[in-house]
């Protein structure tokens, strides 16, 4: 039903879409196409098959739907990256992550810890800084993911005030498991799989010194021991302190700078993120606004307050879709009441696929579903990057409207900056496309001839639409290890990693045709397609073109910048009363206090 649902009557839609837009672009001659409010909603690791409008038949989503109905529908919308920092830096700036730093050589490709120092760097420029310029009031609700300091615990060089954003009320980090008692931990398996080797080196070196002591072979200082001994018990504690008190450390609320809330409480979380957006549009009918709500659903831990919770038919996922679905139709109705809608173009997408490997300890499925797309977030496969796209603007954008060709999460930077009418830097390579030319039906392809797909900061596979062809190519250079080698994910690992063992690269690249084959099941070879080789040496001539375009920066994410740093840190009471407080409940103004 799904594969039929996105892929039938692909020419119809087509017909109809442009029919639809020449009658849209005649009425929008009189309508002022420029300036309009914006809002930009994102899920986070929400399947582009949980929804109805994407021909899901058993999640209730009429909200994010009637965006559906009253806008364009993306079938082929891409995000950047399939992880949440990256694919996030990628759509504030327009740019691939890999151009500002914000992907990762390592195997850790996202911020773990609010105490790290690396983040979406200060030489970028992001969409909301040139909309506040315009005169824009800008506003981050919800998660950033994007660091926040750099030297000191008030620097804020990463933190969205930083980056544009005229107000913020949020999360800087993510949505852990370790931030929900009861919910395990991502961590824990890691840690544990990290110490042991460390622990079995220095008890057989403690053991071997003491035997080489014992029986004369060798003298060993006992200050030089004792060293040893010490600087192995302050690293255990610090590791242990560090992981025993990781939810308050790294699960908090801020708003503006201020921590108002540690840590973080998920009683009427959503509604709390919804009742700020829809004041923050209360507080700016009379100009133009920005206003970015950044889910915290569906992202693990999973919750949903006790007018969703066991009300779906898919546990406590399926909740918090229909949780967040009611909190887009609040933000819709909220726009209607102050007469912005005709005024306002309205985004909504997911930052990356579903995590499918996403089980609770009950062995309840905690990961949404991406449809017939193959893989999910940490991977390339259809499923880990294929996303949502869904944009109304009444009046401007033909309703009820699908688009098939290829669009990307960096779209957003270009399409926004020309409607407010700012200019685009000139002085860096911006790799969205405005998106309006296509919405409107003014052209019928995208201007995305290729699009590069990396697994961290490593080249993963290739897209490219033909301007001459309906196929859409895309080749794999490598492909992730499954685990179970028949499942559809890595579960042993709870996500596919970039390098090394994980992978299996691929000489020649595997080739796909996704307009014949989209669930990426079959490798086309010399023998099934006929211009195999030559499809090759054109996405190999455009891979190098794109390579040297890149240009050395800093890596955010390298350990360096990842590891938690007690300098940073940042506690609302202090370290030793285990950074506690409810400031959000009190309504009092906190002091911040650094760790």
């Amino acid at each position: 039903v799904f594969h039929l649902f996105l892929h039938s009557r692909k020419k119809m839609r087509l017909l109809l879409f442009l029919t639809m837009c020449e009658c849209a672009i005649n009425s929008v001659n009189t309508h002022h196409v420029s300036k309009p409010n914006v809002v930009l909603l994102m899920a986070d690791d929400l399947g582009i098959g949980d929804l109805g409008c994407y021909g899901n038949r058993t999640l209730r989503t009429p909200n994010i739907d009637r965006l559906a109905e009253e806008g364009v529908t993306l079938t082929q919308h891409i995000a950047a990256s399939p992880l949440c920092t990256p694919s996030r830096a990628a759509f504030l700036t327009g740019r691939y992550p890999i151009r500002s730093g914000m992907a990762a050589f390592s195997r850790v490709g996202v911020f773990l810890f609010s105490a790290s120092s690396g983040g979406l760097p200060s030489e970028e420029i992001t969409f909301s800084e040139l909309l506040k310029q315009r005169g824009y009031t800008t506003a981050l609700i919800g998660k950033w993911h994007l660091g926040m300091n750099c030297e000191s615990s008030n620097d804020f060089c990463h933190h969205p005030l930083s980056h544009g954003f005229d107000y913020f009320y949020g999360l800087t980090v993510t949505n852990f498991r370790d931030c929900k008692p009861g919910q395990g931990s991502v961590f824990l398996k890691g840690v544990q799989k990290s110490l042991v080797v460390p622990i079995q080196i220095a008890g057989i070196a403690l053991v071997s010194l003491a035997i080489v002591q014992y029986i004369g072979l060798l003298k060993v200082p006992f200050q030089a021991l004792g060293y040893f001994m010490l600087i192995t018990a302050i690293s255990l504690a610090v590791l242990i302190f560090f992981f025993y008190h990781f939810r308050h450390l790294n699960c908090f609320l801020m708003r503006d700078h201020q921590i108002i809330q540690q840590p973080l409480s998920y009683e009427n979380l959503t509604q709390r993120l919804t009742k700020e957006a829809m004041q923050f549009i209360g507080r700016n009918t009379n100009a133009p606004f920005l206003l970015v709500l950044s889910y915290l659903h569906v992202h693990t831990a999973l919750y949903a307050s006790k007018n969703f919770s066991g009300k779906s038919k898919h546990g406590l996922y399926g909740d918090a879709v229909e949780e967040m679905d009611w909190s887009v139709g609040q933000v819709l109705d909220v726009l209607e009441k102050y007469n912005l809608s005709d005024n306002t173009l309205v985004y909504f997408t997911s930052d990356q696929g579903a995590h499918v490997e996403e089980i609770s300890s009950s062995g309840e499925v905690h990961g949404g579903y991406n449809g017939i797309y193959k893989g999910g977030k940490s991977m390339n496969w259809e499923g880990g990057i294929r996303v949502p796209g869904l944009l109304r603007w009444p009046g401007v954008i033909q309703a009820g409207a699908y688009m098939d060709e290829p669009t990307s999460n960096m779209d957003i930077f270009p399409t926004i900056v020309k409607l407010a009418e700012a200019q685009l830097p000139s002085d860096r390579i911006i790799d969205g496309h405005d998106l309006m030319p296509l919405l409107q039906g003014k052209v019928t392809r995208s201007k995305h001839e290729f699009l590069f797909h990396y697994c961290n900061a490593y080249l993963n596979a290739v897209r490219w639409h033909p301007r001459n062809s309906e196929s859409v190519w895309k080749v794999f250079f490598f492909t992730p290890n499954f685990s179970p080698e028949d499942s559809n994910g890595c579960y042993d690992s709870h996500v596919c990693f970039c390098h090394g063992g994980f992978i299996t690269r691929h000489d020649p690249p595997l080739l796909f045709d996704l307009s014949r084959d989209p669930e990426e099941k079959v490798p086309l070879t010399p023998e099934t397609e006929s211009r195999f080789y030559e499809i090759l040496r054109v996405i190999h001539v455009a891979v190098d073109n794109h390579t040297r375009s890149l240009h050395a920066v800093p890596d955010q994410l390298s350990w360096d910048n990842l590891f938690w740093k007690p300098w940073l840190q940042l506690c609302c009471s202090s370290l030793f009363q285990s950074c506690y407080c409810d400031y959000d409940s009190e309504g009092i103004l906190p002091e911040v206090h650094s760790g």
